[in-house]
């Protein structure tokens, strides 16, 4: 990556300005549309504004759209409605989110959901999982039951967060948004601004790095965070997470057990409201992320390549971009993080994801939204 004067990478310069920058040196989307994009695109289907998908082991997916809707899709096929879905707070940034398969699924059928559930004038998202049976009467979620809910619910339809991931130790871990609240991110009496790790039931494992305070302190695994809206495991197990920042400032952080990532005390961005937060520091008792953007990107996703079909990928992270309009690549090295790529397309992308078969998938944000299919150009 071309090297950037100090005073044009420090944080505090406008976006307007390091945009043109990056796109000079190529780095930045301007840049990006020059590149030859290493893939072919083609269209597979469309949604009304998804959120989420899941792919089962035959290739087929499941995906969430925010009203409420879940669809099993199938390449080449239309997609049919699956019934048996909660009810949905759908308002603002709530609705429908993630979706994801039990460790076990080939075996059990169950799935897990994410979504924004009301009570009263408050919100919070919700975790709940149900077996996927299908007959002749079509596909259904049975025996749904919730084993996780944000705590406390609080007024506002924004950052619920509530990314799913189950790690190889086979414990479920959810990205919960701190509902654009603050300082309940550096609150250990709640679960908001969190990575929480739960047993596939909901219920805490003893070895969680604060198992031993009860309540929902115990489900906490990493806290600081402000809207994680993507989690994922590379080969070795690491967890890594995705993070829309404040006004500039989106983050890609490795999560350890107990970590503080600092949300609000320190970010590389600033308030909305022009407001100044401290930059990372060595010292400042805070995590910082292994790569960060200014200007923003909005992250939506996160995805670490495990197929083999772009060979040149494997073990890198990829990341969907809503106002970056883009597919991010980042190189990912261990615990190194570079930035890699960032292919413009044109559209908000909500969802990227692989399928069995090592393809990459695009979901792109909003109504009438595309699947989108990524095949090596050869």
């Amino acid at each position: 990556m071309p090297r950037i004067a100090p005073q044009l990478a420090a944080r505090r310069v406008s976006a307007a300005a390091l945009a043109l920058v990056l796109a000079a040196c190529g780095t930045g989307p301007a840049g990006a549309q020059q590149a030859d994009m290493p893939f072919t695109l083609s269209e597979a289907g469309q949604f009304n504004e998804p959120w989420a998908m899941a792919f089962l082991p035959d290739g087929r997916a499941l995906v969430t759209e925010k009203s409420g809707q879940l669809k099993l899709w199938r390449e080449g096929a239309a997609a049919t409605l699956v019934t048996g879905v909660p009810t949905v707070s759908y308002a603002g940034q709530g609705g429908l989110g993630d979706v994801a398969l039990h460790p076990d699924f080939a075996r059990n059928k169950i799935v897990y959901l994410s979504w924004a559930e009301a009570e009263g004038d408050v919100k919070g998202a919700a975790v709940g999982r149900a077996k996927l049976v299908e007959d002749k009467n079509g596909a259904r979620l049975d025996g749904l039951e919730i084993i996780w809910r944000q705590s406390p619910k609080v007024t506002g339809n924004g950052h619920f967060g509530h990314r799913l991931a189950f790690g190889p130790d086979g414990k479920l871990y959810i990205a919960s948004g701190e509902r654009q609240k603050f300082d309940p991110a550096q609150d250990l009496s709640t679960n908001l601004g969190k990575v929480v790790r739960v047993n596939d039931n909901g219920s805490v494992p003893a070895d969680n790095p604060m198992a031993d305070k009860g309540g929902v302190t115990a489900q906490i695994y990493a806290y600081g965070l402000r809207n994680p809206l993507g989690l994922d495991f590379d080969a070795a197990g690491r967890l890594w997470e995705m993070e829309m920042g404040p006004r500039h400032g989106d983050e890609l952080n490795l999560v350890t057990p107990g970590a503080n990532f600092g949300y609000p005390k320190v970010s590389n961005g600033d308030h909305y409201d022009g407001r100044d937060i401290p930059d990372h520091a060595p010292g400042d008792g805070y995590v910082a992320p292994k790569v960060f953007w200014v200007p923003a990107i909005s992250p939506s996703s996160l995805m670490i390549y495990k197929g083999k079909r772009f060979a040149n990928w494997t073990g890198d992270a990829f990341i969907g971009a809503l106002s970056g309009k883009a597919l991010v690549h980042v190189n990912l090295d261990g615990e190194t993080a570079t930035k890699a790529n960032q292919w413009p397309m044109e559209k908000r992308i909500r969802e990227v994801d692989q399928s069995p078969d090592g393809h990459v998938w695009l979901l792109e944000d909003g109504p009438n939204a595309r699947l989108l299919k990524l095949t090596p150009k050869k």
